[in-house]
């Protein structure tokens, strides 16, 4: 159970230090607080400007990201590896059935994790990357069915869906937070109002966090189903269905920390039950498996 409390703990510090930021910004361009009317009015238009700028900018730094902090190392078309060059045909050819515009990077980072990501600004600027645990877990049919997956993240436009909604999530966080520390604050003597506003301030954007966590995950959930069926029109069901399966029964309790931004767009997330379930970034793999075997 920690792992999964600290692989949430992880998103939801990563996003924090990005709402912490800019706050921080905000707090030097002097909107500390809520005055009514014309400061309502900016503080709402600077909450929602500053919001999407950082997570559109998390967003175009992504690949970099992914890559410095996993160590990613780059397949290139013509690999001597035969291990490489069979990962990068299978991009290939999934690539070409979801009609992108051009064939993503490729890449593989060592990890023990069966797991796989892809990331990047748009569908002709992207990053599919597989670890090292997961290519030598899978036989080519569950492999192929992860890599439709992330094939079809890219195709479906998800890393620029959830870097907007993202955004939104920010903005409201900051802009509800600052307008109840400022309602709460006003209920004490003047003096005491501006250290009081600074505390709630921090306290709300915790809260509100949490909840807009709870938001993103669930989109999140949704559109790990899409991905889902986008493999299974890719690569083929049967093969989308034998990497979850697969999934099943090699888990191993082997969570890869680093980069916890990109928990978010793995193949597998480990599922929990209860409240921590509403922060789960994916869906239970048995709920998967028997959405994509309704389909067919």
């Amino acid at each position: 159970p920690m792992s999964y409390l600290r692989n949430i703990s992880l998103m939801l510090l990563v996003n924090l230090g990005i709402i912490v930021t800019i706050s921080f910004i905000l707090s030097l361009l002097g909107f500390t607080g809520y005055g009514g009317g014309a400061d309502l009015q900016s503080l709402a238009v600077f909450c929602f400007a500053w919001g999407l700028i950082g997570s559109f900018i998390s967003l175009m730094l992504s690949k970099t990201m992914a890559k410095f902090a996993l160590g990613v190392q780059v397949i290139p078309a013509n690999s001597s590896n035969g291990l490489a060059q069979k990962v990068y045909e299978m991009v290939r050819r999934a690539s070409e059935r979801a009609g992108l515009p051009k064939i993503p990077e490729v890449g593989v980072y060592e990890s023990a994790e069966l797991n796989a990501f892809a990331t990047g600004p748009s569908r002709s600027n992207a990053l599919v990357a597989v670890s090292t645990g997961l290519v030598e877990s899978m036989d080519d049919q569950e492999l192929e069915g992860v890599i439709g997956h992330e094939v079809a993240h890219i195709a479906n436009g998800d890393m620029v869906t959830m870097a907007l909604l993202q955004g939104v999530v920010n903005a409201l966080v900051m802009f509800v937070a600052r307008i109840v520390a400022s309602v709460v604050s006003n209920s004490v003597e003047e003096r005491s109002r501006p250290w009081l506003r600074f505390l709630l301030v921090s306290v709300f954007e915790i809260a509100f966090g949490i909840l807009g966590l709870v938001v993103t995950s669930w989109f999140s959930r949704r559109r790990e189903f899409r991905a889902d069926a986008g493999s299974a029109t890719y690569m083929g069901r049967e093969k989308m269905i034998a990497a979850l399966k697969a999934l099943q029964s090699k888990n191993r309790q082997i969570v890869d920390s680093r980069a916890p931004e990109l928990q978010t767009f793995k193949i597998y997330n480990k599922s929990r039950g209860g409240f921590v379930s509403l922060m789960m970034s994916h869906p239970p793999l048995e709920d998967r498996i028997a959405a994509l075997q309704r389909a067919g």
